[in-house]
C-alpha cells in the first residue's frame, strides 16, 4: 500500500510572522484523565511576560472549560508550561495562548480514558536528526489524523554539529554549529527543532508522551559520562547533563514526576482498563558505563558482572511493581534501547542495548514469568531500523515455530531521519539466521510504527516514508505484526491497520482578523542573560541584507558594534564577545536596513 502525502513546507526552521509572538507553536503532552500539559514559548524583548491560556471543547472557544495566566522569563527560556486541570476523561479539547491581545495558533489535545475504552492508537517514533533530512514522519502523522497520542522514545534532538545532508539546502545545518555544551546552547538547539513546520504541526494536533535517550545530552551517555563527551575539552559531564535535562523539560510538554527534579522521567501513563503505558529511563538515571566495543563474547567479565545496572535499583523496583500490579489488559513499556537479544556467532552485537546488561534484563523477565504476567509489549527506538521481535527468556530453548519460550514481544521503530549504524556486513538474513526470535527486520528505511491496541490484540504497522532528502514524499506499509491477548509471541497480521473513523476536526490555524505585518527580522534568543563574557544570539531574517549587532549602555551610548555573518533569508546565529564591558544593564540591538530587534541584557562579574 502506498499513499502520496502533501509536500512538507519548503522553508525549514521557518518563522511565520502570523504566529507572532508564539513563533515556536504550541504543544501538549502527558495526558491524564482530568488534565494535560499545555506548552508554548513567547518571543519578547521584555525581561518577563504574562501569557494567558484557554482550553475549550470546541475550536471556536465558545465553551471554555478552563483558563488562566502564567508568567515567564529568561529563567525558563520564556517557555510556558501549564498543567490544565478540571477536564473530562477520554475527551478531545482545543487550546490556545494569548499575549497583549494576540492569540497563538490553536492546538488540539485529548485526555486519557478512565474505563470503558476499547481501542487506542499511537504513533511510535524516535531519532530525528535535523540535518539528515526532512521530517516527513511528523507530517504524515499530522496529515492522517488517526492517533490518540505520539509516543516519542528519545533522540528528539541531536547534539551533533553536523551540517545539512539535504542537497542544496543549507537551512538544515545544526544550530549551534558545534555540539551544545551549555544550557544556552541546548536551548538554541531545541528552538531550531521546534521551528520545523512538520514537527510543529504534529505537536499542534496531538499530545506527545516522551522520554529522552542519549542525544538529548551526548552520544552513548550514561549516568556518569558519555562516549562522545571529553571532560578535558568539554568540561564537567554533570554540568552538561544537567543543562541538557533542564532544556528538555523547558522545551517539552512533559510533566515533572517529582516537583523541581528534572532527572526523573520514568512514569506510568494509564489508559483506562485497556493499557498501562510505562515509560522508563535506561539512559541517564542509573545506567553504568557501557562495555566498550562491539561483538562482545558471552564470557566477557563485565558482561557477567551482576552489579552492573541499566537503571537504578529504585527504578527497577518501580518498573517491576508497576508491571506486576497492573490491572490493565496490556502492559506497554516505552523504552529506549532494544530488549531482545541480538547476537552474531554467539557474540552480542551492541552492548549499549539490554544485551550489555543481561542481569538487568533477567530481572524484568523473571518478574513477568514468575508472576505469570500476561500481555507485556515493549516499544523501542534508538537503533534506526525496523524490528518485530519475540523476547525469549533463554534463546537456547526458544522455539521459533511456536513462540514457546518467549516472555514478551517488542515493536522497534525505525528512525525519523537518522541512518542505520549497524556494521555494513550485517544483513537482515544473516541476523535472522542467528536470531530466529526476530520476525521482521528492515535495515535501511525511515518511518514509524503505528500501534493499534484492542482488548483482543496489539498490532504494529511499520510505516516507511520515501527519500527524506526529497519532497514530496510517499508512505508504504513495510510489515504488520500482532500479539494476541494471552500469548507471548508475535503473529503475522492478516492486513494493515484500517482507517480510523470518528476523529474530531483538526485544530485550525488561528485567524485573528488582523492583517499580518511581516517584520524584517525576529530576534529569537539571547543567551546567557545575565552574561559574563559572551552572548549568543539567534535571529531570523525575512529579507536578505547586512545585519549588525549594537550594544548601548543605559545612557544610550554605543559601547559595542559588530557586523554579523548571517545576511540571507532564514535562521542565523552569532556569538558576541562582550567581556570588556563593565557590569551593568545594556540594550542589545540586532538591526538590518529595514528592521530592528531589541533585547535587554545584564553584564555580571
Amino acid at each position: 500500500m502506498s499513499i502520496v502525502a502533501q509536500p512538507t513546507s519548503p522553508a525549514r526552521s521557518s518563522v511565520n510572522p502570523a504566529y507572532a509572538p508564539f513563533y515556536h507553536g504550541v504543544a501538549s503532552g502527558d495526558p491524564l484523565p482530568d488534565r494535560v500539559i499545555l506548552w508554548t514559548r513567547i518571543t519578547t524583548s521584555a525581561s518577563s511576560d504574562t501569557v494567558q491560556w484557554q482550553i475549550a471543547t470546541d475550536a471556536n472557544f465558545s465553551n471554555i472549560v478552563n483558563s488562566g495566566t502564567e508568567t515567564t522569563d529568561a529563567s525558563k527560556d520564556f517557555t510556558v508550561k501549564v498543567d490544565a486541570a478540571g477536564l473530562q476523561a477520554n475527551t478531545w479539547y482545543y487550546y490556545r495562548f494569548a499575549a497583549n491581545g494576540i492569540y497563538s495558533v490553536t492546538g488540539r489535545t485529548r485526555t486519557a480514558p478512565v474505563s470503558g475504552v476499547n481501542n487506542l492508537r499511537f504513533a511510535v517514533v524516535s531519532c530525528a536528526k535535523f540535518p539528515n533530512g526532512y521530517f516527513h514522519v511528523y507530517r504524515d502523522i499530522a496529515n492522517r489524523n488517526e492517533v490518540d497520542a505520539v509516543l516519542h522514545l528519545g533522540d528528539y534532538i541531536y547534539e551533533s554539529g553536523k551540517v545539512s545532508a539535504v542537497p542544496n539546502d543549507t537551512t538544515r545545518n545544526h544550530m549551534p554549529v558545534d555540539e551544545p555544551l551549555t544550557l544556552a546552547e541546548y536551548r538554541i538547539r531545541h528552538s531550531q527543532y521546534k521551528l520545523d513546520p512538520d514537527l510543529r504541526e504534529c505537536h499542534r494536533q496531538f499530545p506527545f508522551i516522551t522520554v529522552w535517550d542519549d542525544h538529548e545530552t551526548a552520544n552513548d551517555s550514561w549516568r556518569g559520562g558519555a562516549g562522545a563527551h571529553d571532560t578535558a575539552t568539554e568540561g564537567n559531564w554533570y554540568v552538561r547533563k544537567d543543562a541538557g535535562m533542564q532544556a528538555y523539560h523547558e522545551w517539552m510538554p512533559i510533566r515533572e514526576t517529582i516537583p523541581n527534579n528534572d532527572s526523573v522521567i520514568y512514569r506510568n501513563m494509564k489508559f483506562g482498563n485497556l493499557a498501562d503505558l510505562i515509560m522508563i529511563d535506561t539512559r541517564l538515571e542509573g545506567r553504568d558505563q557501557q562495555i566498550q566495543g562491539l561483538m562482545i563474547p558471552p564470557t566477557n567479565t563485565e558482561l557477567n558482572d551482576t552489579t552492573r545496572r541499566l537503571m537504578s535499583d529504585a527504578q527497577m523496583n518501580w518498573l517491576n511493581g508497576e508491571v506486576k500490579n497492573s490491572t490493565a489488559t496490556w502492559k506497554i513499556i516505552g523504552n529506549q534501547v532494544m530488549v531482545a537479544p541480538l547476537t552474531m556467532n554467539s557474540n552480542f552485537v551492541n552492548p549499549d542495548q539490554w544485551d550489555g546488561y543481561p542481569y538487568e534484563r533477567k530481572k524484568v523477565l523473571d518478574n513477568i514469568l514468575n508472576n505469570n504476567i500476561q500481555n507485556v509489549a515493549f516499544i523501542t527506538g534508538d537503533i534506526h531500523c525496523s524490528w518485530a521481535n519475540d523476547v525469549p527468556y533463554d534463546s537456547t530453548i526458544y522455539n521459533p515455530l511456536t513462540g514457546a519460550g518467549s516472555a514478551a514481544v517488542e515493536f522497534v521503530t525505525t528512525s525519523i531521519t537518522s541512518g542505520s549504524e549497524l556494521p555494513g556486513f550485517i544483513t537482515s538474513s544473516l541476523i535472522q539466521y542467528s536470531n530466529p526470535h526476530m520476525k521482521y527486520i528492515e535495515l535501511t528505511k525511515r518511518g514509524y510504527v503505528l500501534l493499534d491496541v484492542t482488548a483482543q490484540r496489539i498490532q504494529g504497522d511499520w510505516r516507511h516514508v520515501s527519500d527524506i532528502k526529497l519532497q514530496p514524499f510517499t508512505t508504504t506499509v513495510g510489515a504488520s505484526w500482532q500479539v494476541n491477548n494471552g500469548e507471548r509471541f508475535l503473529r503475522l497480521a492478516m492486513s494493515p491497520i484500517g482507517a480510523r473513523t470518528g476523529m474530531p476536526t483538526q485544530a485550525p490555524d488561528i485567524s485573528t482578523g488582523i492583517g499580518v505585518v511581516q517584520p524584517n527580522l525576529v530576534s529569537l534568543h539571547c543567551f546567557p542573560n545575565p552574561f559574563t563574557k559572551e552572548i549568543f544570539v539567534q535571529y531570523y531574517l525575512f529579507n536578505s541584507g547586512s545585519t549588525t549587532a549594537t550594544v548601548f549602555d543605559k545612557r544610550g551610548r554605543v559601547v559595542y558594534e559588530q557586523a554579523l555573518p548571517g545576511n540571507t533569508i532564514g535562521l542565523h546565529e552569532a556569538a558576541l564577545q562582550l567581556e570588556k564591558l563593565s557590569k551593568g544593564n545594556y540594550v542589545l540591538q540586532i538591526s538590518t536596513p529595514k528592521g530592528v530587534g531589541v533585547k535587554q541584557v545584564l553584564k555580571v562579574d
